[in-house]
């Protein structure tokens, strides 16, 4: 049986609070912060799921594999969107010389 959004949206929010602070996501702390009960908690798999989720993601991020592949993929990320970039600063010229050159 799914938990209610309003449970689901509180645990998404504890969940990132704890891990943007540093603290270690633990089913206490999360149940304190969403203001439900740890047998909510494990009672719902897909809050479980959230739970070990955010987890996961918290205890990848610290390894020196993990943290040189979000690197990697940010470095992808970023050359594409300055291609994109570049490409639309040619179109922007091409366009500016096309409306100087109908003017005249």
């Amino acid at each position: 049986m799914p938990a209610d959004h309003a449970d689901l949206a509180r645990v998404e929010g504890a969940c990132a609070e704890l891990t943007a602070t540093g603290q270690p996501v633990t089913f206490a702390k999360v149940a304190a912060r969403a203001q439900v009960s740890r047998t909510t908690l494990y009672r719902h798999p897909d809050l479980r799921a959230v739970i070990d989720d955010h987890r996961t993601r918290s205890r990848d991020a610290t390894t020196l594999t993990s943290l040189t592949i979000q690197v990697d993929q940010m470095r992808r990320s970023l050359e594409a969107i300055a291609a994109k970039v570049r490409r639309h600063e040619e179109t922007i010229r091409r366009l500016e010389r096309a409306r100087r050159t109908g003017q005249q």
